[in-house]
């Protein structure tokens, strides 16, 4: 197997003169880069820093995250991002249950790796630009010996629960989801240009090593708002953008799109969460056929599905997340492992190179998901239609069983999405002492747009079976997300629950 940092040295070797990254004004071609990573991965040796460390990472989309993740890559440290967006008791929380025992901030987030180093006993800080401070002799490659099986990466995720775990990635996972990005989703050319908006210590981070390998160039932003990104595009001539629905849905009711120039692009790449009917009829429209969505968790990135631009072209596609990508093994399986008969609805299960090593310090967790012979249960529940494409229903914890009947969420939430008045919505469980749970919906609607409960509960009854429509229906100001735009039902079915305590 493949290890990551022979990606980061081979890219670094094939295009040492080309551009790698654009970051406003300023860019590094790739033996900039190289040099950066392997000076950050000198300093931190120096401090004691080596093969196998822990070290939290307070940084931010910029010119030095990308040199930060090789140098960690390289020198065989286990990077644990931490989303900058979160709470100091959160960051705590994640560096103790990580282990982590040194945290890198770049300027913006210096402030909060001290408060970080000051609250737990034996952290050491470190800013990512003294990590950078010019040396007299030139910097050589990590002096380190790696194998495919070296943790490098601990990624935290909350799932459906909401209580944190991590997942555990290594050299070799890490370089295999490079190789399932190149296989089944891009195909970047050494004029190709992937233009990031969302945080790069998620989705959008794992297509920076793609694009190294093959000449490529990522353009950096250091977030996501509307109009910037829509002149980014031309700006840097982007050819692919990768995007969550949510900022799809920004970019179209800001109208940043009108008149942009996107003739560039020859991919645009969606994933994360569900896309809205009316948010892809509007994308396709605006971008033209050149959709491609991903479906994949941060056990298994990133595609364990992909439903490509040819099948965006058939609109009863459009609720699929795709054709099983080629270097997976995936099954649908009932609650015992076994598999169910076509076109039944079952758990995905998977095997697959880029699949976790395994959640970090959980033994009961990894014993409920990874099994002996090598599958992943993911929780997520599919079926297959009789052409072969993979169809989401909703994951495990967010089923409805109401009057002894299951109901998947995301099939009222298609059926409610439809209607012309809503602009998003969520739904879940409620106690319930006739039916036990009782489907209850959180909806926000268009501007200037109106109506009432008993409107779109009867919208619902009209569209699919009449025990899976919503029994109340609550409007909102929003519908929570987590940072990569998933929405949060556990945060609105928690408080229905406590309520009955």
């Amino acid at each position: 197997m493949t290890l990551a940092a022979s990606l980061v040295r081979r890219g670094a070797a094939a295009f040492a003169e080309r551009t790698a990254l654009v970051f406003g004004d300023d860019s590094l071609t790739y033996a900039e880069v190289d040099r950066r990573a392997n000076l950050i991965a000198h300093h931190l040796a120096g401090h004691g820093v080596g093969k196998g460390t822990h070290v939290a990472l307070l940084v931010s989309n910029g010119l030095d995250s990308i040199p930060m993740e090789f140098a960690a890559i390289k020198a065989g440290l286990v990077r644990v991002p931490l989303n900058a967006r979160l709470s100091l008791d959160e960051h705590a929380d994640m560096v103790t249950g990580s282990h982590a025992t040194v945290v890198v901030a770049d300027a913006a987030l210096a402030a909060r790796a001290d408060e970080l180093a000051a609250r737990i006993p034996g952290l050491r800080a470190y800013a990512l630009a003294d990590l950078l401070a010019p040396v007299a002799e030139p910097v050589g490659e990590p002096d380190v010996v790696l194998s495919e099986d070296d943790p490098s990466l601990l990624l935290y995720t909350s799932g459906t629960t909401g209580k944190l775990k991590a997942v555990v990635h290594t050299q070799g996972s890490y370089a295999a989801i490079c190789s399932n990005i190149l296989a089944n989703l891009l195909d970047p050319q050494p004029d190709s240009v992937m233009l990031h908006a969302a945080s790069l210590i998620h989705a959008s981070g794992t297509f920076v090593l793609p694009y190294w390998v093959r000449g490529g160039a990522s353009a950096i932003l250091p977030g996501f708002e509307p109009a910037s990104f829509a002149a980014a595009i031309a700006r840097h001539r982007a050819t692919e953008i990768n995007l969550v629905p949510t900022m799809f849905a920004m970019l179209h009711g800001s109208g940043a799109l009108d008149g942009a120039d996107l003739s560039s692009l020859r991919k645009v790449i969606y994933g994360a969460s569900p896309m809205p009917r009316p948010v892809l009829e509007r994308s396709i429209e605006v971008f033209g056929p050149i959709l491609t969505q991903y479906y994949g968790q941060t056990e298994a990135p990133l595609c364990i599905a992909v439903l490509d631009q040819h099948a965006h072209a058939d609109p009863t596609l459009w609720g699929a997340c795709g054709m099983p990508a080629t270097d997976v093994e995936l099954r649908l399986v009932d609650e015992d492992g076994a598999e169910v008969p076509a076109g039944e609805i079952g758990e995905i299960a998977l095997k697959a190179p880029f699949r976790m090593q395994g959640y970090f310090e959980a033994d009961e967790l990894n014993a409920r998901s990874l099994t002996g012979d090598g599958w992943l249960r993911t929780r997520d529940l599919a079926r297959f239609d009789e052409r072969g494409y993979l169809h989401l229903v909703d994951r495990t914890s967010d089923m409805i069983i109401t009057g002894g009947y299951n109901v998947y969420p995301r099939e009222v939430e298609d059926a409610l999405a439809a209607h012309p008045a809503v602009a998003e919505c969520a739904v879940v469980g409620a106690p319930d002492e006739k039916w036990i749970e009782a489907v209850t919906a959180f909806v926000t609607l268009r501007p200037g747009a109106t109506a009432d409960e008993p409107e779109l509960i009867e919208h619902v009854r009209a569209r699919i079976a009449a025990h899976k429509a919503p029994k109340s229906v609550h409007f909102v100001d929003a519908i929570p997300k987590s940072a990569v735009g998933k929405i949060l039902r556990r945060a609105l079915r928690q408080p229905l629950w406590e309520e009955t305590r």
